[in-house]
């Protein structure tokens, strides 16, 4: 079973349950008194993480609208900042209580180029998407997050910060979104 999402564009509003929107011209700016006025500060949102954070980049080509796997971490609030000019889609489900995102509350988020996304903790979320050509993304994560990962087992993995969950296997659907 396919469950079409639509392709939302990402704003402060419709990102809000998910994270924030991180980028010149999201939030206020200010200029320094030094550099004769000629860099400004951007606003950016709060970022929460306990310890041992990493900065990778990743080179994100593209690949068939569709999403097998939804992760979340418990200790850090994930940020993907893109690097060149080029836009990309990440597919979201807010935070829950339980072992499962929420498909029906799943949205895909189009980011245009340039906007980064920092998510709130516990945000179900599968990697970026590119577009039509690769996107280069900082990627700010936990260190144990990606040990996590080599925990798999039986199609999903599972650590103390990371909780990654195959669509495909608990609920028998793959998400698509509409690649318009």
């Amino acid at each position: 079973m396919i469950r079409l999402l639509p392709l939302v564009e990402a704003t402060p509003e419709s990102i809000a349950p998910y994270g924030a929107l991180v980028g010149a011209g999201v939030g206020g700016a200010r200029r320094t008194r030094f550099y004769d006025d000629a860099v400004d500060l951007h606003e950016t949102p709060a970022f929460h993480s306990d310890a041992d954070t990493s900065l990778s980049v990743a080179t994100v080509r593209p690949r068939a609208p569709e999403v097998r796997w939804l992760e979340r971490h418990f200790k850090h609030t994930q940020a993907f900042l893109p690097l060149n000019a080029q836009p990309y889609v990440v597919v979201c489900a807010p935070p829950s209580t339980g072992a499962a995102p929420d498909l029906d509350a799943a949205r895909a988020f189009r980011f245009r180029a340039g906007l980064g996304f920092l998510m709130h903790v516990g945000t179900w979320h599968e990697f970026p998407f590119a577009l039509a050509a690769p996107v280069e993304l900082v990627v700010v994560l936990r260190n144990e997050t990606s040990r996590d990962l080599d925990a798999f087992e039986n199609g999903e993995a599972l650590g103390a910060d990371l909780e990654k969950r195959s669509v495909v296997h608990r609920y028998g659907a793959t998400l698509r979104y509409a690649a318009g």
